[in-house]
């Protein structure tokens, strides 16, 4: 069997390799793609295990080694750097060093999920960096009204407001700009509504996006994501891992019998936790958490609680799917929790939590 460490870069990578059988071993240098291609395709037919950090850019190298047969392990970028003792960095040291985790077996593979799914979370990404987009244009176009000393009603985005806001006479170069900003937001906006419907159809087709759907402040967006991002529901034991794959619990740094507890870590997926985050802001109607947001925002500001709030909207969701059960089953008396005989051990005791 050929295990390969593989430290990957854009244009090359560098790889240390043993075939356990034959004892053969050594080091190259291969280009990208027709060296590396050439390389791997003349071990086709045999064992070969590849090891590599998780990144960006090897989505064509993934296909080549699934074309070819070959077993690719990903690993955490963070555990593995983690995992060297050297303060000495360089390509060959990379690679030997991924491929000593491989043959000791303490290489940190991380799950990941299938190319369909990778590539509806395109769909996501690309609808939110529009969004993004079309915010920023919107911004500046509400920058240009108030200067005007344009009253906040009607809005500027209702038919009438944005006529009233055509009309306004303006310097030659500010005048531009706003014409500029509209097209844009015009045209932005017909690319998003096919991916809105899009994502509407993809969801409809998932049972589990149509049950989380169901929680108040929860849309199709929300709820796309989230099943995407944790991918299989009993990949986690408990809520609490839950909120820290999502980088929603607090960093900590104690020692000596001492807890000191700082902002959130935000190692987790920054889509994913912004959308329940604005989510949080929307979940009034269900009076437990409408309850908790209202009490900590008095206390401690609308921020905090909007993220105290999606870090508890992020265990319900995870409870409501593991469980099979929608927003109407979690909530009524005589709750479903506990019963399932899949309940994983050490879980938060309430999905309602």
């Amino acid at each position: 069997m050929w295990i390969i460490g593989c430290d990957f870069h854009s244009r090359f990578q560098q790889i240390a390799f043993v075939n356990t059988e034959t004892g053969e071993y050594g080091e190259r240098r291969l280009a990208h793609p027709e060296e590396a291609e050439k390389f791997y395709r003349q071990l086709q037919g045999q064992r070969v295990r590849v090891g590599m950090e998780a990144g960006g850019q090897s989505r064509w190298f993934e296909r080549l080694l699934a074309e070819l047969g070959h077993e690719l392990w990903l690993g955490d970028p963070a555990e593995i750097r983690a995992r060297c003792v050297r303060k000495q960095k360089t390509d060959r040291r990379d690679g030997h060093h991924l491929w000593q985790l491989m043959m000791d077996g303490r290489f940190p593979t991380i799950w990941v999920p299938p190319a369909e799914e990778r590539d509806v979370r395109q769909l996501l990404m690309h609808r939110h960096r529009l969004v993004q987009t079309g915010t920023r244009f919107k911004n500046q176009m509400q920058a240009i009204a108030r200067n005007e000393a344009l009253p906040p009603k009607p809005g500027l985005w209702s038919r009438k407001g944005r006529e009233r806001f055509e009309a306004v006479s303006l310097p030659k170069w500010t005048a531009q700009r706003r014409k500029d900003g509209l097209e844009l937001l015009d045209e932005l906006g017909s690319r998003i509504a096919p991916l809105d419907e899009a994502l509407i159809q993809e969801g409809q087709s998932r049972p589990e996006v149509v049950r989380l759907r169901t929680h108040p402040g929860v849309g199709p967006v929300t709820a796309l994501a989230f099943v995407l991002t944790i991918g299989d529901p009993k990949r986690f034991a408990c809520g609490k891992q839950v909120a820290s794959y999502l980088g929603l619990i607090p960093s900590e740094h104690s020692s000596g019998g001492r807890q000191r507890l700082g902002h959130i870590s935000k190692q987790g997926n920054a889509l994913l936790r912004g959308l329940l985050v604005e989510a949080a802001h929307r979940v009034g109607n269900d009076p437990k958490l409408g309850r908790t947001y209202r009490r900590l925002a008095v206390r401690k500001g609308s921020s905090i609680a909007a993220v105290a709030i999606a870090r508890k909207l992020a265990v319900r969701l995870w409870w409501m799917w593991l469980r099979g059960l929608d927003y109407g089953q979690i909530v009524q008396p005589a709750s479903h929790a506990g019963k399932s005989p899949s309940s994983p051990v050490g879980c938060d005791k309430s999905p309602s939590c």
